[in-house]
């Protein structure tokens, strides 16, 4: 099965179950309401960390301009005086925190239930969207088939190491490396110079704050480990040192978008 249509079932399942655990929180909006209940429904406090964490990197890598806005109507605001309608969201929901409309005398205070209901429901929404990367010619899915390239590289790469061709497999996983550290600058408009080494596009990535210092150091370690493979007049590479860089280079091109 290809990267493409592997998200793309991915897409359908998450959506679906979404769907699901909305009834649950919201069973007046089932079409089916007035059906009893299977006993192996799926609940929203008991399915929506796992549906939101899969959603979320289905996001990144078919519509990655919407996952701030995704995250931000699970997330609670880091600061704020008071917890009001404007800024309930459903991270509060599974913390307990309910409106107080019920405890105090006078105060109309608000409907957490629906707030709650309405941002999953703009989650949803979200998620929907990106069905469009699939049926839509307007949008771009080059990434989603470069990535089966990718890992049909680092296959090939792996079959050199097996082979003990080493420095070759370094080198095929740093090209890897350096043409998807590419596509991500590229995609979060960072300028890099011309003919820009995995060094130079790992900086920018954590200038920008793309990436964290433990995911720079790694990627610095892979680069160092690329100009191994790649230098005749240092040391022979490792077995071990090739094998760390076909295997991290691709936990790299899978977490860093």
């Amino acid at each position: 099965m290809s990267n493409l249509d592997r998200y793309r079932q991915d897409l359908m399942r998450l959506v679906e179950l979404g769907n699901l655990i909305l009834y649950d929180l919201a069973p007046e909006l089932d079409p089916r309401s007035g059906q009893p209940a299977a006993a192996t429904k799926p609940t929203f406090m008991r399915e929506y960390q796992r549906w939101y964490s899969e959603s979320l990197a289905v996001l990144r890598q078919l519509l990655p301009g919407r996952c701030k806005e995704f995250a931000a109507l699970y997330e609670a605001p880091a600061r704020r005086k008071e917890i009001a309608a404007v800024n309930y969201t459903i991270q509060d929901w599974f913390l307990g925190i309910r409106s107080r409309r019920d405890l105090i005398i006078g105060d109309a205070g608000f409907d957490d239930r629906a707030v709650a209901v309405m941002r999953f429901g703009a989650q949803l929404r979200i998620l929907d969207a990106a069905k469009s990367r699939f049926e839509s010619s307007l949008h771009d899915i080059r990434q989603i088939v470069q990535a089966d390239l990718f890992d049909s590289e680092l296959s090939a790469a792996r079959g050199l190491v097996r082979a003990g061709f080493l420095r070759p497999a370094g080198v095929v996983a740093g090209v890897v490396l350096e043409k998807h550290l590419q596509d991500v600058c590229s995609a979060h408009a960072i300028a890099v110079k011309k003919n820009p080494t995995i060094a130079d596009l790992n900086d920018a990535l954590k200038n920008a704050n793309t990436i964290d210092v433990p995911t720079w150091r790694q990627i610095q370690r892979l680069g160092d480990l690329r100009n191994l493979c790649g230098h005749k007049k240092d040391r022979e590479p490792t077995k071990d040192e090739a094998v760390e860089l076909v295997d991290v280079t691709e936990k790299v091109i899978k977490s860093v978008y």
